[in-house]
């Protein structure tokens, strides 16, 4: 809890200076229009030599020749940087004299000048906010993540760095020792980002260990910064050194991946690679080589800058997905839609080619303009086909939509008779084929009965159909039928048959739809004989409550799916997410060269294999606690409550009495409910101090817990309807026990649970329940 509140206050503070830092750049931007007139001196008066936005600059009647007499109201001999700098960079008002002795006057406005305000001011703006949000989003998603928590820094210094291009460029003191220190900052973030990366995919790192000396260089370009703020004359000399460790530390961190890559052969370390490599490109050959070399650059930094905002966002993506760099999904869609972009836009240009006039500039914008629109598009349709999966338009409506109310309705019946007279039903209405029956095959006598009471079929229609060679959601089209497998069992086999007439054809979408159907129908047909073998146990029992066979019936159901699905969801989220990692690596060695790296790469995947089978031994141990019938209940508890101190952040105080129980039955319901108090208790507790007591009774047993946690309040409970209490709950009513629960907020919880063994079955006041507060944290 400290080291959180510790990271919170760190976080909070980086924010802050992000934001007072991020407004002050923002408002020296717009407060002056950015124009970089280059300016040379003769006679005592400065000349414009030539303009960076020359459209303007012709608009405005600012030709070279032209003699620059104020800048916003200020002699030009009074600003500082022009003596040495020789630019002109940013104005308001000038006041200038044409070669014939007239003067004119220039109010520039940051609309005047396009460019400069898309690029040096929306775009930074835009950038700046949209970081903003994305690092918080990071933060509060994914807490106490070092990879994380250094990509949050990575992309808020570049948003500095990529926000302050405008106000150095205007020589604002603090916007130049923003830039130039940021801009080393967010390198050398990147060198600690790729250590924790390599560590991350357990591979060695080859480099320098110690990494925090790189952290100097930052500082360093501040110190010569402010150094030149002091003496402006040496501020080209500062600027071009930057520039140049910048582009060591580059090469730098290029050589790390190259290397690496060549070493490892990961497909992680080549995806990284090439998401720095390409947006650095245009950056380095345009501006910053050009600019140490020749003192020239070919694009302006704002706008060579834009490509470098593609590689902390191109982190992000990989960030986000299921491993953190695993980005093949997206690059292949990307593909898959850039080849038909391209075709369409071939397209596109010839036919505006022969069918207009357009001039080349005219349609290269056109199809430039179309090719990332469809690209775009593309994307966008495919989330929004995600989104509307459940809808599938055909000529006949919405089939698949059908397929949930269908479901939902044949969910409703409890016995199979009933389940398959009205799956036939819903079949005749919805396809609206009138003569729709159902088949048993008796795979003992070969026999065959029929649902139909409508129609007489031959011996020779009914030896068409392959009754023993059908399968599980197949559906064949015979002569006069429609055939399909329902449902299996020992003896018998469900056969769903469809008279076609020889003149009604079912189209594609009414086979997925049938199809899909009869997946979910055998399931309903097995978990309904499973209840009902269950009910008919539970009714030849001489002390049943009949009154209770329906809830009963409810229950199972709902527990048997929910289970499945939590089950599922665990085995998915972890071991089956842990072997297609394997599976990968085991691709890459698959096609290694070298025997050195294939015998390394199976020690990792050995380790990663032990891990795994650990992990699904623990699953299988919660399944089925192995000491429980080995060696008792209080071993097994012993050990669960070892696990839970390893885990835990709070003092557990515990009793564990021996208990001696007739019913075998009741040490795994034990079993249970500890795990589920325990398991409540890390999660959502946070508490100081747990108590949990097993006492032996002088007819059962007593469960006593309490906390000194955060509670909760009754509505809560009453509202949430927890499945974690309810889970409780049953499990303690299944043997006719008292449950009992005691909590409000800041007041901890306290649970009492008592089973008298061999008692009575009695009704449970649910009402009762409702009254008393309650809290789950499964």
């Amino acid at each position: 809890m400290v080291l959180s509140n510790i990271k919170s206050k760190w976080f909070l503070l980086v924010i802050s200076i992000y934001l007072i830092i991020g407004f002050y750049l923002l408002y020296v931007t717009y407060s002056k229009s950015f124009i970089n007139i280059e300016v040379k001196k003769e006679n005592g008066e400065w000349l414009v030599v030539d303009s960076y936005y020359k459209d303007w600059a012709t608009k405005q009647q600012i030709e070279p020749g032209d003699i620059i007499i104020n800048v916003d109201g200020t002699e030009i001999n009074n600003i500082s940087n022009i003596k040495y700098d020789f630019v002109l960079r940013a104005a308001n008002d000038l006041t200038i004299k044409k070669p014939n002795g007239n003067l004119i006057n220039v109010h520039i406005k940051p609309l005047d000048i396009p460019q400069q305000f898309y690029f040096v001011l929306i775009a930074p703006t835009c950038y700046y906010f949209l970081t903003l949000i994305i690092s918080l989003y990071l933060y509060f998603k994914q807490q106490d993540n070092p990879l994380v928590n250094l990509l949050i820094f990575f992309i808020l210094t570049v948003s500095l760095a990529y926000v302050s291009i405008g106000v150095s460029g205007r020589l604002d003191n603090i916007g130049t020792i923003v830039n130039r220190s940021s801009m080393l900052f967010c390198l050398v973030l990147l060198i600690h980002f790729l250590k924790k990366y390599f560590l991350f995919l357990n591979l060695k790192w080859i480099f320098i260990n110690n990494i925090k000396i790189f952290y100097i260089l930052p500082l360093i370009a501040a110190f010569l910064s402010i150094f030149s703020v002091l003496y402006p004359f040496t501020n080209p000399i500062f600027s071009s050194l930057t520039l140049c460790i910048f582009f060591t530390l580059l090469i730098f961190i290029l050589c790390i991946l190259g290397i690496s890559y060549y070493k490892f052969k990961t497909p992680q370390l080549k995806i990284l690679l090439s998401s720095i490599i390409i947006p650095f490109l245009p950056f380095l050959f345009l501006y910053a080589l050009p600019k140490i070399f020749f003192n020239k650059q070919i694009l302006s930094a704002d706008i060579a800058s834009l490509f470098l905002i593609l590689i902390p966002y191109s982190f992000i993506c990989t960030q986000l997905t299921e491993r953190i760099f695993d980005m093949e999904y997206f690059i292949t869609r990307l593909r898959y839609y850039f080849n038909f972009s391209f075709v369409f836009t071939i397209w596109l240009l010839m036919g505006l080619y022969w069918l207009t006039d357009l001039s080349i500039s005219g349609m290269t914008k056109i199809s430039f303009f179309t090719f990332f629109s469809l690209i775009a598009l593309f994307y966008i349709k495919e989330k929004i086909d995600y989104h509307k999966r459940k809808i599938l338009f055909s000529t006949k409506g919405d089939y698949i939509h059908r397929l949930y109310t269908t479901v939902d309705s044949i969910g409703r019946v409890v016995k199979i008779e009933d389940l398959l007279e009205k799956f036939v039903r819903e079949i005749a209405l919805h396809l609206e084929i009138k003569h729709v029956y159902i088949l048993t095959y008796d795979l003992q006598t070969h026999q065959i009965t029929s649902t139909s009471t409508s129609k007489e079929y031959t011996q020779n229609q009914m030896n068409e159909i392959e009754f023993e060679q059908l399968r599980l959601g197949e559906i064949k089209k015979t002569e006069h039928f429609y055939i399909a497998f329902i449902h299996q069992d020992m003896n018998y086999k469900r056969i769903l048959v469809v008279d076609h007439y020889k003149s009604i054809h079912l189209k594609d979408e009414e086979l997925l739809w049938l199809e899909l159907l009869l997946l979910y129908v055998n399931n309903f047909i097995e978990n309904t004989k499973m209840v009902e073998d269950l009910l008919e146990q539970l009714k030849h029992m001489k002390e049943a409550d009949k009154s209770q066979l329906p809830w009963l019936n409810k229950l199972l159901w709902l527990r048997f799916e929910q289970e499945k699905y939590q089950l599922a969801q665990e085995l998915h989220d972890t071991v089956l997410q842990e072997q297609l990692h394997i599976a990968r690596e085991m691709d890459v060695f698959i096609h290694a060269k070298k025997k050195a790296d294939i015998q390394s790469g199976l020690a990792k995947i050995h380790e990663h294999m032990i891990t795994s089978l650990n992990d699904l031994r623990g699953y299988c141990e919660n399944l089925k606690p192995p000491l429980l019938d080995t060696l008792g209940l209080n071993a097994a508890l012993e050990k669960l409550i070892q696990k839970v101190h390893k885990r835990a952040d709070f003092v557990l105080i515990y009793t564990i009495d021996r208990l001696y129980l007739e019913d075998e039955r009741l040490n795994l319901m034990i079993y249970r409910l500890f795990q589920e108090l325990l398991n409540n208790a890390l999660k959502h507790s946070h508490a100081n101090t747990v108590e949990i007591h097993l006492l032996e009774t002088e007819d059962g047993f007593e469960i006593n817990y309490s906390d000194d946690g955060v509670g909760c309040k009754i509505d809560e409970i009453i509202l949430a309807d927890s499945m974690g209490i309810r889970g409780m709950q049953d499990r303690v009513q299944a043997f006719n026990g008292q449950f009992s629960i005691n909590t409000d907020v800041g007041e901890g919880m306290s649970i009492r649970i008592k089973v008298i063994e061999g008692n009575q079955p009695h009704s449970y006041d649910y009402d009762t329940y409702n009254r008393r507060p309650a809290h789950s944290r499964g």
